[in-house]
């Protein structure tokens, strides 16, 4: 069975052109050099609208997460972790922490980005733990 597919935009297709290529890149102001995630089409800190693609560090810490233990269907093998995680560059950014027991999720741990093939053409951002705390 087959993960449900994003819809793909103008907007957002150089974010998930990135991610397949196994990078993840987030819109960076040039007016007030505001880093922001989910793209928009102007800045949400000075409603600029001189926005770039930049690729973020990838590291990350969790804000906030649940253990999903109920699978919805047999695409999303239980358990597993939804997590807000807070990128180094300030966005907060909703994933997955893979990689680990999920009852070992622990709110401040150190992340790092990775993806995961849902399909041919879209590969997500998931996070798995940092052992060596890439932030600091």
């Amino acid at each position: 069975m087959e993960r449900i597919q994003p819809s793909m935009t103008p907007l957002t297709q150089p974010w998930f052109d990135a991610c397949r290529e196994g990078a993840l890149l987030l819109q960076r102001c040039a007016d007030c050099d505001h880093w922001q995630f989910y793209p928009r089409f102007f800045c949400t800190a000075c409603a600029g609208e001189n926005l770039s693609w930049e690729r973020a560090s990838g590291a990350g810490r969790v804000a906030s997460f649940s253990v999903v233990r109920r699978a919805v269907s047999q695409a999303y093998e239980a358990p597993y972790v939804v997590a807000l995680i807070d990128l180094a560059e300030g966005p907060r950014m909703m994933s997955q922490v893979v990689d680990c027991d999920s009852d070992a999720v622990t709110v401040g741990q150190p992340v790092k980005v990775r993806f995961e093939a849902w399909s041919d053409e879209v590969s997500m951002p998931v996070f798995s733990p940092d052992n060596a705390g890439g932030l600091q």
